[in-house]
């Protein structure tokens, strides 16, 4: 990542899950394999994004790294982006191990592991078909949002897509409050010790917006909403194209 302003967001702020610290990059990894089915995601969402096979896609906010694996077996060039280097570590490593045993050992010579993040990380080859980014988005306060939603603009070619997946809140706000303590309670169920802390920390710290709000955003840095999804009053997922 280039030198940055003082003024700038820092993106490597720990909120909740230490990033920096692989017991619980692995607890972590753990935790979202039980409350989320990965595989299928990740089957729907390159599905959706229908990428050639010489497409070339971002992933922001790479995480413990499913995704490149995944993808690289249906495009040409796929860009792992992380701000925390420990992540970038574990989701390099995680690439290794799998692609081994899948007999795909050569696939990983086509994922590119680089630090950064939506404000830090510089795209400085041919632009891009896809630009991906899961359960990252959250981390920036709503202003920030926007930025990033513009910088990835800039890295997309004409018509190229972009592919969210955050928690997004769409229940009736008024009732906020047993929306949490429902929602609490649920995830405690699925995903055992530890899950609903990891929640209760996101709820009161991080920065998930609404749903009207964010699709202002996508499409005042230059995207159409081809599909607009939202699930159980906090999950959405958007697929947008790049205006010409």
């Amino acid at each position: 990542m280039r030198g940055n302003p003082e003024w700038l967001y820092d993106e490597g702020k720990q909120i909740g899950t230490d990033y920096e610290d692989f017991s619980e990059i692995r607890a972590y990894d753990r935790r979202m394999a039980k409350i989320r089915d990965v595989g299928k995601e990740l089957q729907e969402v390159l599905d959706l994004l229908d990428l050639a096979p010489k497409a070339s896609v971002l992933e922001i906010g790479t995480g413990t790294g499913e995704f490149p694996i995944a993808a690289v077996e249906r495009c040409s060039k796929v860009i792992a982006a992380d701000v925390s280097l420990p992540m970038l570590g574990y989701a390099r490593e995680k690439a290794k191990e799998r692609l081994r045993e899948e007999g795909r050992e050569g696939d990983l010579e086509r994922i590119e592991f680089v630090r950064g993040g939506f404000l830090t990380y510089e795209h400085s080859s041919e632009p891009l078909d896809a630009v991906v980014t899961q359960f990252v988005l959250h981390h920036l306060p709503d202003f920030w949002k926007q930025v990033a939603l513009l910088r990835i603009a800039g890295m997309l070619k004409e018509r190229g897509r972009l592919y969210i997946r955050d928690v997004v809140y769409s229940f009736n706000v008024a009732d906020y409050e047993g929306f949490f303590d429902r929602y609490l309670s649920r995830m405690a169920e699925i995903g055992g010790e530890g899950t609903p802390q990891d929640i209760l920390v996101h709820i009161r710290d991080e920065h998930s917006t609404i749903g009207w709000i964010l699709e202002g955003m996508i499409e005042r840095a230059g995207f159409e909403i081809e599909r607009a999804e939202y699930r159980a009053g906090f999950i959405a997922t958007y697929l947008c194209v790049k205006k010409s």
